[in-house]
This record gives C-alpha cells, sequence and structure tokens, in this order.
C-alpha cells in the first residue's frame, strides 16, 4: 500500500499520503523515522563532497596585519593573517560549495571559548572549539584583551575546521610554492619573549632553526626553538 510514495517527498506529504491510503499510525511513524534518517545521511554526504570540492581549491590567506608593542623585555613585531582577511577569502570560497561559517563565544573561569561551526545549505553542520586566556599583552584593558583573544580564536578555528594555514607572500608578491604552516602570533610572542629573557643572539639563533626570521619559524621548529632557549635560560 506505501509502494507508490515518493521517496524524497518530505515528512508532511508521507503522511498526507499516508492517511489517505489508510496507512496505519505506526507505519507513518517508521517512514518519518527512515525519512529523518535518509535525509540526514544525505546531508552529512553533501556536506562531505562540499568540502572536499572546497579543499580541491583553497583560498589563500596572506598574513596582512603588523603588530607592533613594546614591552619589559624588548620590542615585539610580527605578522598574522587579520579575521576580516581570513573570513572574508574562506566565506566566499565556503559559499561556492554551498556552505557557510559561524561562531559562539562562552566565557568561563577566565578563559574565552569560540566555536566555529561550518554549515551546509542542507543542513548538515560541524563545529570546532579552542579555549585561550584573555590577551592582555600590549597594555590592552580587560576589553580589548577579551575581544583580542576572540578575534585570535575565530581565526584559528576557522582554519582549523577547513584544515587551512595562513601563509606570507614572497618579496616580488608571488605566493609561495605552497602554503606552509607558520607559527602563531602568541606562539612568536613567547619566542621573542624567551630570546630577550635568555639574550640570545638572533642571528645564530636564525642559523641554528635554519629559517629565515622569527616571523617566518614553520611550526614544526617551534618546539626545536623552545626547547634550545630553556636549555640556554638554564645556564644563566
Amino acid at each position: 500500500m506505501t509502494d507508490n510514495l515518493p521517496i524524497q517527498s518530505s515528512p508532511s506529504t508521507l503522511i498526507e499520503l499516508a492517511i489517505n491510503q489508510g496507512v496505519d499510525l505506526d507505519k507513518i511513524e517508521k517512514m518519518l523515522v527512515l525519512q529523518e534518517r535518509w535525509e540526514k545521511n544525505e546531508a552529512k554526504k553533501a556536506y562531505i563532497r562540499a568540502m572536499t570540492a572546497f579543499k580541491a581549491n583553497p583560498p589563500e590567506i596572506e598574513k596582512d596585519v603588523r603588530v607592533q608593542y613594546d614591552t619589559s623585555k624588548g620590542k615585539t613585531d610580527y605578522k598574522h593573517a587579520s579575521l576580516a582577511n581570513v573570513t572574508k577569502k574562506i566565506n566566499s570560497a565556503l559559499s561556492e560549495h554551498g556552505l557557510s561559517a559561524a561562531w559562539s563565544t562562552t566565557q568561563q573561569n577566565g578563559s574565552v571559548a569560540v566555536t566555529c561551526t561550518i554549515t551546509h545549505e542542507q543542513g548538515h553542520s560541524e563545529s570546532t572549539s579552542l579555549t585561550a586566556s584573555p590577551d592582555a599583552s600590549g597594555s590592552k584593558n580587560a576589553i580589548q584583551a577579551i575581544g583580542s583573544t576572540i578575534s585570535y580564536l575565530e581565526r584559528y578555528t576557522i582554519l582549523a575546521l577547513t584544515g587551512l594555514a595562513t601563509f606570507d607572500m614572497d618579496d616580488d608578491g608571488n605566493a609561495t610554492s605552497g602554503p606552509v604552516e607558520y607559527i602563531n602570533d602568541q606562539q612568536y610572542g613567547s619566542i621573542i619573549d624567551m630570546m630577550n629573557e635568555a639574550e640570545a643572539d638572533e642571528g645564530k639563533f636564525l642559523q641554528y632553526l635554519k629559517i629565515e626570521s622569527i616571523e617566518k619559524m614553520p611550526l614544526n621548529k617551534f618546539n626545536m626553538a623552545v626547547k634550545a632557549l630553556e636549555a640556554k635560560l638554564a645556564k644563566k
């Protein structure tokens, strides 16, 4: 009796057709459960296809903002990809595949948590969260410290969820041969502070790490740099 029911009909249409055909309530409920499962599975598959297509041709995200400020241990100077730059590039590319990103923020026990959620037009969504303390560097007031951390976490949650990384541009304006994941702004600040405290020679340190600048330190060399500076500090 239910053979003529359209598989892709909405639940309300299925109910109406089932009632008209005299289907009992138990069968209607089973049909609705199956329909809901089918729709969720189709939405998830659509999300995966869309994200795969997005990653096949990801946007290039340059570090477009330079941050400079003085601390008691020296001058901090680094570049990062602004939230506006990250969201504009990524959301524009996501929208081409029926995807969109949004964030939610919570505070608890003095920390700030940001969750990024990417949703497909068919309804399936996936999320990732990061938590950090308010960023009080650079003589920020309490509100600015929270805002800075939220901006930082929003950038890195969407980068993490999309599997992207920011990268710098060569001096001639041409992109590097491929995306390279560099240390983030907080990691950069930590390295600079440790270098100042250890009175490390920047030239020798760069030569040891085989990199051109602290700012362009690949993420996979961060632990190596920290251990070297900790060893130098232990000798002081």
